[in-house]
């Protein structure tokens, strides 16, 4: 292991800083704009302008590397970061949020982007598979350290803007001074969403729904938790639950859709999630600890869908397409994200803060429906001729680009040689 990833510990470290950065300022966002009085929609505009801003970073991203390099675009794309969450600081301004949050989606995107190839550069086909679960575990606790750190300063100050723009300086510094040597250019794949939806219908449909019911329910949860009666503590206990609850989760569930139809075990965890959205929206808890309990339940079952979604698809596709259709998969979850946030906000507006819940659910019952009516209409792969379960972290989805797809061990290698991979388009 500590062969493996001493070649790549400047990357991993910047890594850490730049999702540090990335929870605290998505958390500290729809707190401070909750406390400011800012309407629900603005809030959930803000969450869908970062995930357009990424999304289109993705498109976008690679050809900016290809004219300046990795290193130039990385610090350029970094410096731009910290300035924005600087003057999200300084302009404390609904309309200058919704624009800095999609320049900083943008950014996030690219300086993502050039850590994944640079990984995939360094890492050897026996390497890969450490180094990316060591890639995505600190996505996972990088996010949710961010997250924490914001009951241990006052958010109507500064000075979490402040501590959010030091974590993006201090993500620069090792990928800039790394001798490391830059990776090949970004090439693209173009992605056939149609070809995908014949390969797999369930898992086209439920991607999809999967982005719209987590990019509500992430964008939106603080600004339920604060109408809800929690203080910021509770807020990013309740928040990171969630992450860590799904996370806990992929073990299990994966077993399961190893060993049985996928599409039941999609049904069922979709019904689960359902079942306590729902609850949350008709019973309304008072009790913070009942709201926690639900919140938890949630996020288990509503965390664990995305990779086993995946997995379906790839039953139905051959080993050579693995990276086409994850890349396709990533691209409908991005598109979800940015329609969930968008649809959650007025809900709120109009039918109260848990009625976050019932975007949530409707998603989610609506994956259960697809999926028992698919289940009907085509035969299950046979077991020994499916693609192995491979869980990810719940945040994996929404923070990771189609460059990170190919660091995952299940994609197709070049044997070894130097030769670049084909990279997929967004």
């Amino acid at each position: 292991m500590r062969r493996n990833l001493l070649p790549v510990l400047a990357l991993l470290t910047s890594t850490l800083f730049l999702f540090l950065g990335n929870g605290l300022q998505g958390l500290l966002l729809p707190v401070r704009g909750s406390m400011e009085g800012y309407s629900n929609e603005i809030l959930g505009l803000i969450g869908t302008t970062w995930a357009s801003g990424f999304v289109i970073g993705c498109f976008v991203a690679p050809n900016l590397v290809r004219r300046i390099g990795h290193v130039r675009a990385f610090a350029g794309f970094g410096a731009l970061i910290c300035l924005n969450v600087l003057l999200t600081g300084i302009l404390v301004d609904q309309t200058a949020w919704l624009i800095l949050r999609a320049v900083t989606g943008f950014c996030t995107a690219g300086t993502s982007m050039i850590i994944e190839s640079w990984l995939n550069e360094r890492a050897t086909n026996e390497s890969r598979g450490a180094i990316f679960s060591f890639y995505i575990s600190i996505t996972l606790f990088g996010v949710v350290g961010g997250q924490m750190m914001v009951p241990f300063a006052d958010i109507s100050t500064p000075i979490l803007f402040m501590i959010c723009g030091i974590l993006y300086c201090a993500a620069i510094i090792p990928t800039a001074v790394s001798r490391a040597a830059s990776p090949q250019p970004l090439k693209r794949v173009k992605l056939d969403l149609r070809a995908l939806y014949r390969t797999s219908p369930v898992s086209f449909v439920a991607i999809l729904l999967i982005g719209m019911a987590n990019g509500a329910y992430g964008t939106l949860a603080a600004v339920f938790g604060a109408h809800a009666g929690l203080d910021e503590g509770m807020i990013a206990v309740m928040v990171s639950i969630t992450i860590f609850a799904g996370a806990i989760a992929q073990f299990p569930a994966g077993r399961m859709s190893d060993t049985m139809d996928r599409r039941y075990v999609l049904a069922a965890l979709s019904g689960v999630a359902a079942l306590a959205g729902l609850s949350l929206v008709l019973f309304q808890p008072g009790n913070v600890y009942a709201i926690i309990i639900l919140v938890a339940i949630y996020g288990a079952a509503a965390n664990a869908l995305y990779p086993i979604a995946v997995a379906h698809a790839n039953d139905h596709a051959s080993s050579e397409d693995f990276v086409k259709v994850s890349g396709g998969l990533l691209l409908l979850f991005g598109i979800g994200t940015i329609i969930g946030p968008t649809l959650g906000g007025p809900v709120m507006t109009w039918l109260g803060p848990h009625a976050l819940f019932s975007v949530t659910a409707l998603a989610h019952i609506l994956v259960t429906a697809y999926a028992i009516f698919r289940s009907r209409r085509r035969a299950p792969v046979p077991v020994d001729e499916r693609e192995s379960y491979a869980g990810s972290p719940a945040l994996a989805p929404s923070l990771t680009t189609p460059e990170s797809l190919l660091l995952n061990p299940r994609a197709p290698t070049d044997g070894g040689s130097d030769q670049p991979q084909e990279r997929p388009s967004p």
